[in-house]
């Protein structure tokens, strides 16, 4: 037994050391958007039920850093500031599948290919799914806030939210905005990152090398099989790499990977009971389905094209494990188990985590 808890934390270890010094890097731009991006230039783009609103919702929603649970406030905040409820739903779904931070660990674990395919993917498939909802009439019923709710917070953050005609200097906005990546944002993310790297080192060390090609040979099978897995599961997508990382090295094809990337974060019974609240039954139905269609479309496609190119992904997932032995690299690895260890401390006073507004205030 401790042979084997031996290995598995063996196994972590290497993956954090690939990880590291991209999720630093990630959760750096997340401060420096959060900064630089003002709230309600985002809120203001939204308000309407055109398509436009619905790409632009879209688009704002790929490079933000937020986990599934992260986005929730956050795209009800946007509902409340009058965003439709496609230009709502297209952002619940682009927010949580990529993001700066799983941009970055993307790159470390996987390849270029999976880096580009996976934002984009979450485009569309936020897209599709804004664009539908929209086309659907207003539900009788249907809970729509009219008005942000009171969580008490202080921070400078809400006070821009609260009041857009207050905008502090610069350097004081970079320095909030670091101070959010690396407090509130790591505190959502990180023990999620760190369970994320944890499975994906039992699977490395347990699962044999042939698991996945004797009993996911099939193609359409292992799609739907990774489907089925997302959609339940609450992780977000800096914690599933790892795990897509370490199913890849077991012989599970990047399609499926993708598909698991794709459905995991945006779907979870949290998020799907929102969305029947807010935007009503038929909305929820076309949020599973269009999330689901697209996974799938894109993992099949997504085969095709590493088929078509002839580039094993394999080769390069098993490559990243190279930049381990580099210093910068155990020096990144302490430093975000320190910062992440620094959120498991008890909340100090004045904390936005108490009422989440850390959330909603990112939006």
């Amino acid at each position: 037994m401790l042979e084997i808890l031996s290995g598995i934390l063996m196994e972590c270890w290497a993956i954090l050391l690939e990880s590291a010094p991209y999720v630093l890097f990630g959760f750096f731009a997340a401060g420096l958007l959060k900064a630089l991006v003002p709230e309600e230039v985002v809120a203001k783009h939204l308000g309407n039920s055109s398509s436009g609103s619905v790409f632009k919702a879209s688009l704002f929603g790929i490079p933000l850093p937020l986990c599934s649970c992260g986005v929730i406030p956050a795209a009800i905040g946007l509902r409340k500031q009058g965003a439709s409820k496609g230009a709502s739903a297209s952002f619940m779904v682009s927010v949580p599948e990529t993001g700066v931070d799983s941009v970055a660990i993307t790159w470390a674990l996987l390849d270029p290919i999976m880096t580009l395919v996976r934002p984009l993917s979450a485009f569309i498939t936020a897209v599709v799914t804004g664009l539908l909802i929209n086309l659907l009439p207003e539900e009788s019923g249907e809970s729509t806030p009219t008005d942000k709710s009171n969580c008490g917070c202080s921070n400078s953050s809400c006070a821009e939210e609260q009041h857009p005609e207050v905008r502090l200097p610069l350097l004081q906005r970079l320095r909030a905005g670091i101070r959010y990546a690396f407090g509130d944002l790591l505190g959502d993310i990180g023990k999620w990152l760190l369970i994320g790297i944890f499975i994906a080192g039992v699977i490395s060390y347990l699962v044999p090398d042939d698991f996945i090609l004797q009993y996911l040979s099939s193609e359409f099978t292992s799609l739907l099989i990774m489907l089925a897995v997302g959609i339940p599961l609450y992780i977000c997508a800096s914690a599933s790499t790892p795990i897509a990382a370490a199913l890849i090295l077991k012989g599970l094809s990047p399609g499926a990977a993708l598909v698991f990337l794709l459905a995991g974060p945006a779907t979870n019974a949290a998020t799907l009971t929102v969305v029947y609240r807010y935007f009503g039954r038929a909305a929820t139905s076309i949020y599973l389905a269009s999330i689901a269609i697209c996974s799938l479309l894109f993992g099949y496609l997504l085969n095709r094209l590493y088929a078509l190119t002839g580039i094993d992904i394999t080769s390069w997932v098993e490559q990243a494990g190279d930049a381990t032995s580099s210093p910068f690299a155990l020096i990144s690895a302490v430093t975000l188990l320190i910062l992440i260890g620094k959120n498991f401390l008890p909340a100090r006073s004045g904390s936005s985590s108490d009422c989440g507004c850390g959330d909603s205030c990112s939006s």
